[in-house]
């Protein structure tokens, strides 16, 4: 199957007090770590959770209680050092120990991209949770990845992306009815975009648009030269409430 061409998005992000941009990177980087299962009780905690504590609906993320966890959770040590190890194999030495860490869940998700909150990190995740047919999907780079305990992937906050059904190639709610046992938990680590090493793995460019993050006040996501965002549908790109073509 032939890549998708390269989709020119441009994140525009705070930088101590200054608006910076930079490109956004087509890389994913993935793995699949031999981390142990959570305790039962921990998952019945996150069970309970994220039916009564969150209400997730379909595509729905939302964080979970990870001080709490981490007390009932006597391997959450050696997760956490199974990524780090994997991320020190990519050359980022211990970036993942500086780096502020939460735990997440999911019904689904929506396509989405995280640059307006986060376009100065990228994205390092574990998942949890056992096979649950769904896929972690990057539509305008055609990268795909089975969700399932121990994987592990990297990639930058502005790629659009979602959770979806493995049969799937658009987020739709039906796809995750009351009754379907579809919750993803997954730990989360926000890496510091401006480490040059990170910078490299992802073959980020920074500042392609200084003029125009002179003029920018919030953080923001451009495709093209204009700003745009994803249909939470099908991924595809919007600008103006309208898919681009």
């Amino acid at each position: 199957m032939q890549a998708p061409a390269p989709q020119h998005a441009t994140a525009f992000y705070r930088s101590a007090e200054h608006m910076r941009s930079r490109s956004v990177s087509d890389t994913v980087l993935v793995g699949l770590l031999d981390v142990p299962a959570p305790p039962p009780r921990l998952v019945a905690d996150w069970t309970r959770d994220i039916a009564q504590l969150l209400a997730l609906a379909p595509g729905d993320v939302e964080a979970l209680p990870l001080a709490r966890a981490r007390l009932r959770w006597p391997d959450y040590r050696l997760c956490v050092q199974a990524v780090a190890d994997w991320t020190r194999a990519l050359g980022l030495a211990d970036l993942l120990a500086q780096s502020e860490v939460a735990l997440m869940a999911c019904r689904g998700a929506r396509y989405h991209h995280d640059a307006a909150q986060y376009g100065g990190a990228a994205f390092c995740n574990l998942f949890l949770s056992d096979d649950r047919g769904l896929d972690l999907h990057f539509p305008l780079t055609g990268h795909r990845t089975a969700l399932r305990r121990g994987t592990v992937v990297l990639f930058d906050t502005g790629q659009p992306h979602a959770v979806i059904p493995r049969q799937r190639n658009s987020f739709a709610e039906a796809d995750f009815p009351p009754d379907l046992d579809c919750a993803q938990v997954f730990l989360t680590w926000e890496l510091p975009i401006e480490s040059p090493a990170l910078a490299q793995a992802l073959d980020i460019a920074f500042d392609p648009a200084s003029a125009t993050a002179l003029q920018i006040k919030e953080p923001q996501l451009w495709h093209q030269g204009v700003p745009g965002d994803v249909c939470p549908h099908t991924g595809r790109w919007l600008a103006a409430g309208s898919p681009l073509d």
